[in-house]
């Protein structure tokens, strides 16, 4: 095996994150429950230096590395610093609610770190089996996470369906990945590709590993009809653990998804295949995850509902097979996962000791009793809805314009509508928090830390819609200098 010193140090980060896992599960040993905080910190520490180490290791012309394994180029290192980042928030958010509810452990920082590992691998591969590698360490981490809170019967629920549902999905994975091997004779994709441009490939055999991983891909985004287990995991999780799964993941599905469609599969005969088949996936998860949301009463299972029609999309964008396709869904996916964040972050703050404020009529006359805090929540609901002047409204807007320029009309007017639908439900959140009479709940958010970062999250989103040019800019100068198309 042909094996470089260089290779190590363009995984630098991941190495880094490794050790520092290890350190944080070795340190936990010795340290008393009151003194858990030093797991917290140690954790931030090395997330926010994970953050940094990429920029300092990757190749601006994409690199394949470790045999074919790892690929590195700047999109990867832009989508792990972004993710480090967003996970550190997350822990952030999440502090006070973990003591609350007796989850400030080692496990739970521990768990946190392996699953961000896993999709720094999902992100980074080059082959199938490091994608799916990567992808079962981040889906092992998180069936665990939802299972911790031990007496909760909701979440050993959630966690059982979770790990079944997750099953199925890797296995059609498999499926798929050993049917491409059994088309192609090999999983690297470079060599994939290879094969499909000298028409070397069994073309049955190839388009059935496409369904199957189509399938697949389903499953793990949530989009219909795959979607079955997102509200029920949402909803049954603890809060924090929801917020983990709705966020950070969406990057590195995004990733793969590339690796996987764009860069192996991509060949104009194949890609006219899976485009029909995102097509199917995205019109049918725009439409129900709208409408189902209309009903829900329950405001993570609301959530939960709003990421299926948002992942329809970004298969929307996916399923153009351009340029301006991928950097649409790039920067939907970036910009989405700031909103999540900040929804389920609000849960968060307003939670306490047996009071989790997932009811929506947990949040009646919230403006009255914390005007700043509806604020900013109206901010997120009207950037989730697509209403300007918030980012939302720019990343909807770029997806449907990438659909329009190739001739794709009835679905982008498909798209607005389901848009129009979604805004009913995301208004009457805000409805319910300025017009309804208050119950009574105390709504003070004590946690000053956490507090100071939802409103730097909200206006975020504010500020990223008024001047939406330059993350656009990025993403299109990402998507151009890494992504390997045929």
């Amino acid at each position: 095996m042909d094996f470089q010193l260089l290779d190590l140090y363009t995984l630098v980060p991941e190495i880094f994150l490794l050790i520092g896992v290890s350190a944080i599960l070795l340190l936990d040993l010795f340290l008393s429950e009151k003194q858990r905080d030093v797991t917290f910190f140690f954790s931030l520490i090395v997330l926010v230096i994970t953050s940094i180490l990429p920029w300092f290791f990757y190749d601006v012309d994409p690199r394949v590395i470790m045999n074919g394994l790892i690929v590195s180029d700047s999109l990867g290192a832009a989508l792990k610093s972004f993710l480090c980042l967003l996970i550190a928030v997350g822990l952030v958010y999440s502090k006070k609610y973990l003591l609350s509810r007796g989850l400030h452990r080692g496990e739970y920082f521990s768990l946190t770190l392996f699953a961000t590992l896993g999709m720094m691998v999902m992100i980074s591969s080059n082959h199938f089996l490091s994608l799916y590698l990567g992808l079962e360490l981040l889906s092992l981490s998180l069936y665990a996470m939802v299972a911790l809170q031990r007496d909760s019967g909701r979440s050993s629920e959630a966690a059982i369906k979770y790990f079944i549902l997750g099953a199925i999905a890797s296995g059609m994975l498999l499926y798929g990945m050993s049917m491409i091997y059994g088309a192609t004779g090999n999983l690297n994709i470079d060599a994939i590709v290879a094969s499909i441009l000298a028409d070397d490939a069994d073309s049955t055999l190839l388009r059935l590993g496409v369904v199957f991983l189509i399938v697949g891909i389903g499953f793990k985004l949530g989009a219909v009809p795959f979607h079955m287990w997102v509200p029920d995991v949402y909803q049954g999780s603890p809060t924090s653990v929801t917020l983990l799964i709705g966020t950070a993941p969406k990057i590195a599905a995004f990733a793969f998804i590339l690796r996987l469609l764009a860069e192996a599969l991509g060949h104009p005969s194949l890609h006219q295949e899976w485009s029909q088949m995102l097509t199917v996936l995205a019109v049918a998860s725009l439409v129900i995850g709208n409408v189902v949301a209309i009903v829900q009463t329950n405001f993570k299972r609301m959530l939960a509902y709003s990421t299926i029609a948002h992942m329809g999309f970004l298969l929307v964008g996916f399923m153009t097979g351009s340029m301006t396709g991928y950097s649409a869904s790039l920067f939907y996916v970036l910009t989405y996962v700031l909103m999540a964040l900040g929804g389920f972050g609000v849960i968060l703050l307003l939670a306490r000791d047996g009071f989790e404020a997932e009811e929506l009529s947990d949040l009646s006359g919230l403006s009255q009793r914390n005007p700043w805090c509806a604020f900013l929540l109206m901010i997120i609901l009207f950037s989730m809805a697509g209403i300007p002047p918030t980012v939302g409204f720019w990343s909807k807007l770029f997806v449907i314009q990438a659909i329009v320029d190739l001739g794709y009309v009835g679905l982008a007017v498909l798209a607005v509508m389901s848009s129009l639908v979604g805004a009913f439900y995301y208004l009457r959140v805000v409805k319910i928090m300025y017009f309804d009479a208050s119950e009574g709940s105390d709504s003070a958010v004590t946690y000053r830390t956490g507090m100071a970062i939802f409103g730097v999250n909200g206006l975020l989103l504010l500020g990223l819609g008024l001047f939406p040019g330059w993350l656009l800019s990025l993403c299109e100068a990402l998507i151009e200098s890494s992504v390997r198309t045929f």
